[in-house]
This record gives C-alpha cells, sequence and structure tokens, in this order.
C-alpha cells in the first residue's frame, strides 16, 4: 500500500521561500512513480501546480509556479523510502493555500497530475503574507 507523509510549510513574508516534503512508502527501490502537487483553491478545488517523475527525471508545472517552485528528489533512487520536494521561491500571497502531495496516473505537461489518484498526502497549509 503506498503511503504519503508530508512536512514542511507554515508562514512567509512575499518574496520568501519555503520547501515542503512527501514521504513516499509502498514502492519498490526500483519502480517508477510520480508525485503530483496540488494546492486547494476555494470555489475550485486541488488545482495541480507541479508533478514528478523520477522516470528520467521529469518535471512538469504550471505556468502560475513556473521559475518559482522546484520538484525534486535527492534519493540515490535506490531505497524504499523516497521523499519528493516542493521547493517554493519567490512566494506571492496568491500561493496561500493547502498544499497535498498524491500519487497520480501520470504528469501532464500542463503540470498537473491526472487521476485516478493512488495515495493523497495530508495537507499542509501554506501562508504567504504581503
Amino acid at each position: 500500500e503506498v503511503q504519503l507523509v508530508q512536512s514542511g510549510g507554515g508562514s512567509v513574508q512575499a518574496g520568501g521561500s519555503l520547501r515542503l516534503s512527501c514521504g513516499v512508502s509502498g514502492f519498490t527501490a526500483d519502480q517508477y512513480y510520480q508525485v503530483g502537487w496540488f494546492r486547494h483553491v476555494p470555489g475550485k478545488g486541488r488545482v495541480g501546480i507541479a508533478c514528478f517523475s523520477n522516470d528520467r527525471g521529469g518535471v512538469y508545472y504550471a505556468d502560475s509556479v513556473k521559475g518559482r517552485f522546484t520538484s525534486f528528489s535527492d534519493h540515490a533512487d535506490k531505497t524504499v523510502q523516497k521523499t519528493v520536494y516542493l521547493q517554493m521561491d519567490s512566494l506571492k500571497p496568491e500561493d496561500t493555500g493547502v498544499y497535498y502531495c498524491a500519487i497520480p496516473s501520470y504528469c501532464q505537461t500542463d503540470g498537473k497530475g491526472a487521476g485516478p489518484f493512488g495515495a493523497w498526502g495530508q495537507g499542509t497549509q501554506v501562508t504567504v503574507s504581503s
């Protein structure tokens, strides 16, 4: 069973940085997987903003975060416990929201992870003040 545990987030002023972590368990050491990042937007639900794939290191971003957010994994790709990060720089007040990681079926080139989804993290709050 795939499980995701999130950490990170918090409050920061505009222009600052935060890093989110998504601990992934349940995959074998050499298994391909994707991790999608989503932000809950009131009235729109969870909107995909980035999608990481360990298949050749492909990462895709929504236009709203491109150039400011980076998703990566620093594991050696041979461990069972994996962590995928979302580094958020040059944060803006409109980045405020609850952020989730999830296991999508595949990554779209617009940065959105496509369903159905295998698992979701518990969510973490990011607040950016002006």
